[in-house]
């Protein structure tokens, strides 16, 4: 007599069994949530510092901000807005709304390309979701000196690294310490990370 060898039934089973226990700890060590939060994270980072590099451009070669009209203060303060915001007050990017080809002064002048309205935060309806312009006073506490492009980070190990909190329509930047404990359910629960860091 021929002895057939094989695995059993229970054999292959304990196999299966354990092949299934490996494959739920790989998908909770690379947490797919948390691997699209990050690459969320670093595009803001990209368009902020783009859109950061673009105002500067502007500033050398017309001499002002996308936001002040020739002759006004520059080093004056400009509280944070959405990046997004249209018309004379708003940073640039977007003409007297974002729609379609009505491209601020970035985009009309050649600082940005016109892809760059197409960006998550353009069309952002939440405050969470957004990317926020702002720059303050020079020789004022807690003020902005810079020109500071800040967003609520999404995954934790942004979170983790976020210690400054701003208010919409205030050239102030606030240090916190409790970001790990705060809520993020908008934008006054939120830590932010901001460029220049």
């Amino acid at each position: 007599m021929k002895r057939i060898t094989g695995f059993t039934l229970v054999e292959l089973l304990i196999v299966i069994a354990l092949l299934g226990v490996l494959a739920a700890a790989v998908l909770a060590a690379i947490n797919p949530l948390e691997q699209a939060n990050r690459a969320r994270d670093t595009r803001m980072r990209s368009d902020a510092s783009q859109l950061l590099a673009a105002i500067d451009r502007y500033y050398v070669s017309i001499g002002h901000f996308p936001w002040f009209a020739p002759g006004q203060d520059d080093n004056g303060a400009y509280g944070f807005i959405s990046a997004a915001t249209h018309g004379v007050a708003g940073p640039g990017l977007c003409g007297t709304d974002c729609t379609g080809t009505n491209y601020g002064l970035l985009i009309s002048n050649n600082e940005l390309k016109s892809e760059f309205m197409r960006r998550d935060f353009v069309v952002a309806t939440v405050d969470t979701d957004m990317l926020y312009i702002g720059k303050g006073n020079a020789g004022t506490t807690n003020i902005a000196v810079s020109v500071y492009a800040c967003w609520v980070p999404k995954s934790k190990s942004e979170r983790s690294k976020a210690t400054k909190a701003i208010t919409v329509g205030s050239p102030t930047m606030s240090d916190v310490t409790d970001c790990a404990t705060r809520s993020y359910a908008d934008l006054g629960t939120s830590c932010v990370a901001c460029l220049p860091q």
